[in-house]
């Protein structure tokens, strides 16, 4: 965790005629969250999607499989990324439907400057196929 957006700065820097993109879950961005700020200062173009669920996805996940009734420490409260990324003098927009996303691409590429789309999505979707309550309910 935390180890997309460090190594998306350095694959730019290595192969800067190369799109990079940076996919990570919330929790995963906010533990190097403050490295956007390099790709700033160097003018890397790079793309970062960030998963936003308020949740460590994957731990929650584990924890609703074994222990439905004694979830702990995976909620998180997070900041708007597509703001703080505006704050570091990058590209940041929110993206809450499906088909929003394909224009809010278009805008962060077209920037010319690193950009973050936050994808805001419902927490009990845990994957593309499976919800934390379905999970749950097989657990019990």
């Amino acid at each position: 965790m935390g180890y997309g957006l460090p190594a998306a700065i350095a694959a730019k820097l290595a192969h800067p005629k190369r799109r990079v993109v940076a996919f990570a879950g919330d929790g995963c961005l906010m533990m190097t969250i403050q490295e956007l700020a390099t790709a700033v200062q160097y003018g890397l173009p790079i793309l970062i999607i960030v998963a936003n669920n308020s949740m460590l996805g994957t731990i929650r996940m584990h924890q609703d499989q074994r222990f439905p009734d004694r979830v702990i420490a995976t909620t998180l409260t997070n900041p708007n990324f597509a703001e703080l990324a505006k704050s570091y003098g990058a590209f940041g927009e929110q993206v809450r439907k499906t088909d929003a996303f394909a224009p809010a691409l278009e805008r962060a590429l077209k920037s010319g400057k690193p950009a973050l789309l936050e994808l805001i999505l419902d927490p009990d979707a845990i994957s593309p196929d499976e919800t934390l309550k379905s999970l749950r309910a097989a657990a019990r």
